[in-house]
């Protein structure tokens, strides 16, 4: 395993789950698998001084209650959203950033969940279809929980490859900080699966984003899954107003152009460091020492602390610029910021969300 695990619970009415199998069959023998009644509880279990980090060494497999399928959480009428669907599969993640806003989203309920009834969210994606005959879908798994972290013991890779590579009106986006890639290189994905990477300068990295791959690593992940047949993508957020900054998200930028051509990049998007109040005490009180969670800010009207307008715009132009460039066009959006700022970093307004989900499912330019 590439993470560490103190215990694995299962709850009794999924042991014979295939997810549970595999699982348990994956697990060195020095990690304890304890059989529950409700995960839930297990979940919700408060383990020393920091319940969250202690959550992420404790594996929960059980049932998922609620719907598999919501909208992105980050969207909003106040935002110029990307339509963004999200798959439910598990929550919380074994690698630990800073400015990680599930240390306020699941502060209550901080174990790491695996839901073992994954293969009923198939059944909700196949109800949508059918409700919408003629539209193209992008759904994600890596909003509450990174896609991969974990695939090499859970191999759920396996099922939605499969799954998504069937349909010709879905896109799949696994989005990712790791280099977990081995199951994803021995799969056929029919240009219907599109693995993107979250990117952040070494200097975040190595302050801020703990137990990920190495900036580099992730590029070159990306890499190899191109070469396999995938689509890939690269998410710029958050970007972090720090010193030097401006340098070290250009030299990012062209890391990833020396490894993969423009016209083979799926998308970009860029998105603002934002917290509110309440994650940003959290934060500072988990990772007092963080030079990147010291930044002067300021409350904005939704309710989050972020940079200066200014300097946001700064910021996002920089890449922006640098891929507009790059010798082909790579589409972008901008990640929960006005109409407005995207219109005055793209030059042009956005799309309505639909539009723009659509045209990022089928490689097409958003803007």
């Amino acid at each position: 395993m590439k993470f560490d695990l103190d215990a694995v619970f299962v709850e009794r009415g999924e042991r014979d789950s295939a997810l549970v199998r595999r699982v348990v069959a994956a697990l060195p023998g020095s990690v304890p698998v304890e059989y529950v009644a409700d995960g839930r509880e297990a979940a919700r279990a408060s383990i020393g001084a920091d319940p969250f980090a202690a959550g992420k060494r404790r594996m929960v497999l059980m049932r998922r209650r609620a719907p598999f399928l919501m909208s992105c959480p980050a969207g909003s009428a106040r935002f110029a959203c990307c339509g963004y669907l999200v798959m439910v599969l598990a929550s919380n993640c074994p690698m630990d950033c800073s400015y990680c806003f599930l240390q306020e989203f699941v502060a209550d309920n901080p174990g790491f969940q695996v839901y073992s009834n994954y293969a009923e969210s198939f059944e909700e994606i196949e109800r949508m279809i059918h409700s919408a005959p003629g539209r193209h879908f992008r759904i994600g798994t890596g909003e509450l929980a990174d896609s991969l972290a974990f695939d090499t013991v859970t191999g759920l890779t396996r099922d939605l490859v499969g799954f998504f590579a069937a349909r010709e009106t879905l896109t799949l986006e696994l989005k990712t900080k790791t280099d977990e890639i081995e199951n994803l290189l021995a799969l056929d994905p029919r240009g219907r699966v599109l693995v993107s990477w979250t990117l952040s300068p070494d200097q975040v990295w190595r302050t801020s984003e703990h137990r990920t791959a190495s900036p580099a690593a992730r590029i070159a992940a990306a890499r190899r899954v191109l070469d396999a047949g995938y689509r890939i993508a690269f998410h710029f957020d958050p970007m972090i107003a720090y010193d030097g900054a401006e340098r070290g998200y250009s030299e990012l930028v062209d890391n990833v152009l020396d490894a993969i051509p423009a016209a083979q990049i799926g998308f970009f998007s860029i998105g603002g460091l934002r917290m509110t109040p309440a994650l940003r005490g959290a934060a500072r009180r988990r990772w007092p020492h963080d030079p990147m969670l010291l930044g002067e800010d300021v409350l904005a009207s939704d309710g989050r602390l972020r940079a200066f307008t200014a300097l946001r715009l700064k910021l996002y132009r920089v890449l922006a610029e640098r891929f507009a460039r790059a010798g082909a066009k790579v589409p972008g959006y901008l990640c929960m910021e006005s109409a407005s700022v995207h219109e005055r970093v793209f030059g042009v307004a956005p799309d309505n969300p639909a539009t723009i989900s659509e045209r990022l499912a089928l490689g097409q330019d958003s803007r």
